[in-house]
């Protein structure tokens, strides 16, 4: 990393703040699934990605346009991504220098060492010298320190544009898998996807923060339709859906209660959600499939489509 991290926001970026471009672009309301040269991110980058760009106020996709421009997420298969060091000396998925490292190196998992080639210690660090070097402030200037080429800045930003629109691919399950079903589920998910990577908390409906019913309360309102406001009430509102017939835009009730189910999320693709999971954590892409305690799913899209 010659001063690699990518913060960027040059001129089109930081000209146009982030949460514009996120809600112009999403307002086509597919799922915007990555194919071609951007492929996806997969989920743990993803999620190192967003926990990193909340404790250091940086935009995770201009974190994921810097570590899709060093290691594509860590699958490269160049000198230095996965040990030792390239012909310039970088190492590890986001490409430090030894010297960088040394000044910015973080512990980011709390296992007690600093590993420059574990993302979950390499992507905070970067969010840490981004911080470090002027952003959010400047961040033209942070990513061009991180390599010192404009058109490395160029590069990372086109990237980071393509995340925010979800046009770039985010979580590799999602890829090649179908958009939604109707336009009212497609602007579900487009108003989820502008979402991601915003603090959870108790109570809240946005537009800064939510929590999970608030969250699905809000995309759907967005798309017209009124839900009760607690996830309990938003599954006895209906109308239900049989496990494995879920459709992108479906909602997904989990932790069942006496009371009702105490967690929703909104379907991406058959096991995967977009959901604001619990304090200390962000609006994210996370997995269903494995889980236990899936209550069941509901599709208050069709209460629009039957009118």
């Amino acid at each position: 990393m010659t001063a690699r991290l990518l913060v960027a926001a040059a001129g089109l970026l930081i000209a146009i703040p982030l949460g514009l471009i996120l809600a112009f672009t999403a307002l086509n309301g597919s799922v915007g699934c990555g194919q071609g040269q951007d492929g996806g991110i997969p989920p743990d980058y993803l999620q190192l990605y967003q926990q990193a760009g909340q404790k250091y106020g940086i935009p995770w996709q201009v974190l994921a346009g810097i570590g899709k421009a060093e290691s594509d997420h860590g699958r490269g298969t160049g000198v230095g991504i996965r040990d030792g060091a390239n012909r310039a000396g970088a190492m590890g998925p986001m490409q430090f220098l030894d010297t960088t490292w040394a000044a910015y190196g973080v512990d980011g998992n709390g296992d007690g060492r600093t590993d420059v080639y574990d993302p979950a210690d390499a992507i905070p660090s970067a969010a840490k010298y981004l911080k470090a070097n002027g952003a959010p402030a400047d961040m033209y200037r942070a990513v061009w320190r991180y390599n010192h080429a404009d058109w490395y800045v160029r590069r990372v930003l086109g990237f980071a544009r393509g995340y925010s629109s979800g046009s770039a691919g985010v979580g590799e399950e999602l890829c090649a898998l179908p958009a939604a079903r109707t336009a009212v589920a497609g602007r579900v998910l487009a108003y989820a996807r502008m979402q991601l990577g915003k603090p959870y908390a108790w109570g809240a409906e946005g537009p800064g923060a939510f929590d999970c019913s608030g969250l699905t309360m809000r995309a759907y309102q967005y798309a017209g339709i009124l839900l009760p406001r607690v996830a309990a009430d938003q599954w006895r509102q209906g109308p239900t859906v049989t496990r494995g017939q879920e459709q992108p835009g479906d909602l997904v009730f989990m932790h069942p209660g006496a009371g009702g189910p105490g967690h929703v999320g909104v379907v991406v693709t058959p096991g995967q959600m977009i959901h604001a999971p619990h304090t200390g954590d962000v609006v994210r892409y996370a997995s269903y499939s494995a889980r236990s305690d899936v209550v069941g799913f509901t599709r208050p899209a069709s209460l629009m489509e039957k009118k």
